[in-house]
Order: structure tokens, then C-alpha cells, then sequence
């Protein structure tokens, strides 16, 4: 029996592009990690045709980020706290109006390397049709090269699915929006297949930018 090595992609990306993480850096992931979780709750609500409130989200949100700063062993001035709660508040309702509001979080994807080597890919929303979706709360245009890779291997992992990035800049007062694909599937051959936990294996090819 054959032994796979699985690792997931951010530690692919990680090792890749390998950075020190600054208290700055710290600080943007508990946002971020209050964002993603305040999001893939709700919009799983909203789908199933329950709308959240404003304060509910908010709510949610500044729990997780508090949780998030109390782990990382960081303090805010109640100035610095409220503002970040601010700018996170911001994508939250800029996220609720947008056309990724209400669609769930695709099953991950292994994409298999010569049957030997998997790397698990699972992007952040999908419409389960013809779209999948990876979400920053920062301006990401140029795309660094780190956010490049990760969107190529989610691609790789859903061949038949165009993907977008969507950025929701809680940096930007107001928040700005800016949702675009970024890659399309190519038609070139020797790249891994992909092994879905539901659709089982299929080919898969490489992601080119969409020029």
C-alpha cells in the first residue's frame, strides 16, 4: 500500500514564502480569523433564510477577535480595539451585500502529486456551479506572490471552476469592494489530478492569469 504525504495549502504557501510575524501581522490575523468565522456562520444562516442582524454579527465578531488577541498574549488600547472593531464591522456589512453573501464552504480537494505527495485545497465559498471564491480584507492588487500561489493551487484543485478573489479593504474608509477572476482552467497537460472526498478523481489543469 502506498503511504501519501498530505500537507495542507497554507503550510504550502508558508514554506514557499517564508516571512517573521510581526505583532502587526498578529494583529491582522485575529481580525481576519474574526472575520472568516463570523462570516462562515452567517452566511451559512442567511442561507437557510435567516438574516442576520448587524449587532449579531458584530457581536460574534468581537468575541472571536478578543479570543484571538488573548491567545497571541497581545493588548489593545480600548482606541485601538474599537477601531479595528470598526474596520472589521465594515467588511462584515460589505461582505452581507455582495453576491458571495449566503454561499457555503466547498468540501476540501486533494490534489495528487504522482500519486505520492497531496496537498488539501479548500477556498473559501463556492457557488457550486461554476465559481469558487478566496477572500482578503486587505487591498490585494498587484497580488503578492504568497496570495498568487494559494489562488493557483485552489485552481488546480477545481479545474472545471473559474476563480475569483474577492477583497473586502478594512483598511479603505468606507470598506471597498473589489471581486474579480483572477484565473481561468488551461488547456495544458502533466499536471496532478485532484481527488475530491465526494467527486473522486479527476484531471487537473493549470491555472493561467486571466489576461
Amino acid at each position: 500500500m502506498t503511504t501519501v504525504k498530505t500537507v495542507a495549502t497554507h503550510e504550502v504557501v508558508q514554506a514557499a514564502y517564508p516571512r517573521p510575524v510581526t505583532e502587526k501581522d498578529e494583529i491582522g490575523m485575529a481580525a481576519g480569523k474574526a472575520i472568516d468565522d463570523t462570516l462562515s456562520h452567517y452566511s451559512y444562516e442567511f442561507a437557510q433564510s435567516r438574516h442576520p442582524t448587524r449587532t449579531a454579527m458584530n457581536r460574534l465578531a468581537a468575541e472571536t477577535f478578543d479570543e484571538e488577541l488573548e491567545n497571541a498574549d497581545l493588548r489593545l488600547t480600548p482606541e485601538d480595539r474599537e477601531k479595528q472593531l470598526a474596520a472589521i464591522s465594515g467588511v462584515l456589512q460589505a461582505f452581507r451585500r455582495s453576491e458571495v453573501m449566503g454561499l457555503s464552504r466547498p468540501r476540501s480537494r486533494l490534489i495528487l502529486i504522482e500519486g505520492r505527495v497531496g496537498i488539501y485545497a479548500q477556498p473559501d465559498y463556492w457557488d457550486g456551479r461554476e465559481r469558487v471564491y478566496e477572500m482578503k480584507s486587505y487591498h490585494a492588487d498587484p497580488m503578492p506572490p504568497d496570495i498568487r500561489l494559494q489562488v493557483q493551487l485552489f485552481q488546480c484543485a477545481f479545474p472545471n471552476f473559474r476563480t475569483f478573489l474577492a477583497w473586502f479593504d478594512r483598511h479603505a474608509n468606507p470598506v471597498t469592494t473589489t471581486m474579480v477572476p483572477k484565473f481561468t482552467v488551461a488547456s495544458l497537460r502533466g499536471m496532478p489530478r485532484t481527488r475530491s472526498r465526494k467527486d473522486g478523481i479527476q484531471m487537473a489543469r493549470p491555472p493561467m492569469p486571466n489576461v
